[in-house]
Formats: C-alpha cells, sequence, structure tokens
C-alpha cells in the first residue's frame, strides 16, 4: 500500500506568523509577541473545546483569540480593524521549504493531503493562495467532526477519509500536540522542527522522525519504510 503523508497545515506548511506584517501598524514592535500569543490562543481554544464538547470552528477559535489578545495587550481594535487581521489569515504564506518538500514528496510516490483543525474552504483557500493547492490529493477537515486535533476520533477520521492504515499513514506537524495525538492513534509521525529552541513535550512519546526542513522529509519517511 502507497504512503499515505497528513500535512498538518497551520505552523507547518503556512508561517501562522505572516500576520506580523498586519500587526504592524497597530502595535509595532510587540507584533512579535502579540501574534506569539494570539497563536497560543488560538490552540488553546480549539482544545477547551474540544474537550468541552462545545464546538465552534476553528474561525471561531481564532476570533475569539483575538479578543483576548487585544485586552491582553491593552491595544483597542475597530471592528474593520478585526477584519483586516482575521483575513490575513487567509491570505498567510507558505514557509520557504514548503513547494519543494512537497514535490519531493509527490516524486517518491506518496499520497499527500492536508489534515488540519480549519476548516475545508479556509485550508483550500490558504493553499491554493500560497500556490501549493496542486500537490495535494484533498483536504480533511477536523470541522467534518466537531472536535479537533488531538482527539484520536480525528486521527481515525482521517484514515478513513485517506484510505489510509495506521502503520503507512504519517502525520507531518510542526506542534507536538499534534505528533502525540498521532502516534497515540496510531499512525506514524514527523516533527518539523523548524526552530533549534523548539521544545518536544517530555511525555515519553517520540516523533518516528525529525525533520528539520521539509526537504528532509521524504528522504527520512523512504529511509523509516526501508528498514521497517
Amino acid at each position: 500500500m502507497a504512503i499515505t503523508l497528513a500535512f498538518d497545515v497551520y505552523g507547518t506548511l503556512i508561517d501562522t506568523h505572516g500576520v506580523i506584517v498586519a500587526l504592524e501598524k497597530h502595535v509595532g514592535d510587540r507584533a512579535s509577541e502579540f501574534s506569539r500569543t494570539w497563536r497560543e490562543k488560538q490552540l488553546e481554544y480549539s482544545f477547551r473545546r474540544g474537550l468541552m464538547q462545545n464546538y465552534e470552528n476553528f474561525a471561531v477559535c481564532t476570533a475569539n483569540a483575538l479578543d483576548y489578545t487585544s485586552s491582553f495587550f491593552r491595544v483597542p481594535f475597530s471592528h474593520e480593524d478585526k477584519q483586516v487581521l482575521l483575513e490575513a489569515y487567509s491570505v498567510l504564506p507558505a514557509f520557504a521549504d514548503v513547494e519543494e518538500g512537497l514535490a519531493r514528496a509527490r516524486e517518491s510516490g506518496f499520497r499527500i493531503f492536508a489534515f488540519s483543525n480549519g476548516s475545508a474552504v479556509a485550508v483550500e483557500g490558504l493553499l491554493k493562495n500560497a500556490g501549493i493547492k496542486d500537490y495535494f490529493l484533498g483536504v480533511v477537515s477536523v470541522d467534518e467532526m466537531k472536535s479537533f486535533k488531538p482527539n484520536p476520533a480525528v486521527y481515525s477520521h482521517f484514515l478513513r477519509r485517506a484510505g489510509a492504515i495506521g502503520s503507512n499513514a504519517w502525520l507531518v506537524s510542526s506542534n507536538p500536540f499534534d505528533v502525540i495525538g498521532a502516534i497515540s492513534s496510531g499512525m506514524r509521525a514527523a516533527w518539523v522542527k523548524r526552530s533549534p529552541d523548539a521544545v518536544f513535550d517530555p511525555w515519553g512519546i517520540e516523533p518516528t522522525v525529525t525533520v528539520n526542513s521539509l526537504l528532509d522529509l521524504a528522504e527520512q519517511i523512504s529511509r523509516e519504510h526501508g528498514e521497517s
């Protein structure tokens, strides 16, 4: 059976800190810190909603997190300013290694899917804007399950939708919680360690492979299957 790759989108393929340029005119040199807090709250709110079984889609989590961050930094935004910042999330750039990394994965014969907390419509728009949509066989969104990663049900949902089995299915993500969630659900996983300062959660569950760039991904996965 062909190897199937499930690429996380936000933070793995798409640089969520690309919104910093839009933030700079509002918060100046605090834009990076503001962006980081916004991203952390966005994920926290998705975790909490998943645990509470009180689902709202990822766009709502993003908007709520922006409201929180605005209050935390004591920076008031008009309704129009908020809309501009939220719309910036639909045109975020891909990381520099993404297109070549996807091309190498496709050349290796891997089946490539996007697998995201974002809605299918939002993710398809992001991938199209970044010029990488054609690399994917499809988009699988947790929105179809009304829950969020790392709920094990959403990884099982991916396998069903992609027609894959765990031993030949890989989650590719820069988010340790996502990697741990996938491995706990029977998939293999590649952690994309984009920063030398990134720390993997010390849970006793390690990534199947770790790469610093998507340029190394196809070779690492092929080697792993050759050795297993």
